[in-house]
């Protein structure tokens, strides 16, 4: 089992978006990235945990937790014209975007923001502290541990 940490901003899909999807789980699509897509197609797993982190918002936190229930298969929106992640140059034979889907676990105690988990000394390798812009990052058992810890505080 990994350790994950994927960042949504919260007014497009919240960690109470996917509490509240069918299933209480959603295909993670939209990345479009190729460090983060190379995450995602060869190293996320069914079974790992990924932290939901709300970016791009009044206060930046690890909200919750999901599991991968299901690995990497072809993103169908980059096939959509109509969508924000289409790619023209993405074949159904060759896709060019994965995701994997997720499932809720469940919510933390409290929020883990941003600006806490740059002032813990225990986190200097977390590649969100140093400024990780990645939307799909790894983390390490001990950091999970810790930002566990945070959110129980």
């Amino acid at each position: 089992m990994a350790y994950w940490l994927f960042k949504t901003e919260p007014y497009a899909f919240s960690i109470d978006d996917l509490q509240q999807a069918p299933q209480q789980q959603t295909f993670w699509e939209g990345i479009r990235n190729y460090q983060a897509r190379n995450f995602l197609r060869d190293n996320v797993q069914p079974g790992d945990l990924v932290f939901i982190y709300h970016s791009s918002c009044k206060v930046p936190a690890v909200v919750g937790i999901a599991e991968v229930v299901k690995g990497a298969s072809p993103d169908p929106e980059q096939f959509n014209l109509h969508s924000d992640y289409y790619d023209g140059k993405a074949t159904p034979e060759q896709p060019r975007w994965f995701g994997v889907t997720l499932r809720y676990r469940q919510h933390l105690n409290t929020p883990v923001t941003l600006k806490a988990i740059k002032a813990n000394p225990e986190l200097t390798e977390l590649a969100l502290k140093k400024g990780g812009r990645l939307s799909v990052m790894p983390i390490v058992a001990t950091e999970w541990q810790t930002i566990i810890a945070m959110s129980e505080h």
